[in-house]
């Protein structure tokens, strides 16, 4: 199976289903929501956000949840009829390994794609922007009443991952801080010399956004 496999299978999972498998495996490994969503490395209201939503909003979180559960993303997905509910074909040894802050930068780069989750209502909004990093933040540019322009100080998060071919393998990079509009001329002008500075969307999208890590944790998944 290749990726494009996987994301079609994510989205014709029935959520239903999927979380049924979620909640019968996490008590199978003694987890409670809270341990689960840690392990996955995502808030609980996250977490159930996502089990409502299916794997088709976020394929890379539903890769989290699978790893935590020591399964595949697709036994998470699709189930086995050969096995009993919950389980699929795990790696043969899985391992979920925290990273440091330092290695959490060195995974983001210089630059690259990232997704911004806000809290808006009735339920996370999650949007795809390129970034870039600068001391300690993260940086993107949008157009100021774009759907992904936060108000200036809001709390948010912001999730980079990379996954292999057949997403048994990956990383997973989560930033929580607020977001601050940046307004000096001064500084949007050094910033738009940085790698990544220029929007993938196009159009006009004068306004950068600065979000500044107050807490930043990664996860690595794969074999030995």
């Amino acid at each position: 199976m290749n990726q494009n496999d996987d994301i079609e299978a994510a989205r014709q999972a029935d959520p239903a289903a999927v979380a049924r498998r979620v909640a019968e495996r996490r008590d199978q490994l003694g987890l409670t929501d809270e341990m689960l969503a840690y392990q996955a490395a995502m808030a609980p209201r996250y977490l159930q956000h996502l089990l409502e939503a299916g794997p088709a909003f976020d394929p890379g979180a539903y890769l989290r949840i699978a790893a935590a559960l020591r399964l595949t993303f697709r036994g998470l997905v699709e189930g086995r009829a050969d096995a009993t509910p919950g389980q699929g074909d795990a790696p043969a040894h899985p391992m979920l390994r925290h990273l440091t802050a330092a290695e959490c930068w060195e995974m983001l780069g210089t630059h690259g794609v990232g997704r911004i989750a806000l809290p808006v209502q009735p339920g996370p909004a999650v949007f795809p922007v390129n970034y870039t990093v600068d001391a300690g933040s993260i940086l993107f540019r949008t157009a100021a009443r774009s759907p992904a322009a936060p108000e200036d100080g809001l709390p948010v998060s912001f999730q980079v991952d990379r996954i292999d071919d057949r997403l048994s393998r990956g990383w997973s990079v989560l930033i929580l801080g607020e977001a601050h509009h940046v307004t000096d001329a001064d500084e949007v002008r050094r910033l738009s010399g940085l790698p990544g500075a220029t929007p993938w969307a196009g159009g006009d999208r004068p306004l950068w956004v600065r979000i500044r890590a107050d807490e930043i944790t990664g996860r690595r998944i794969g074999g030995d």
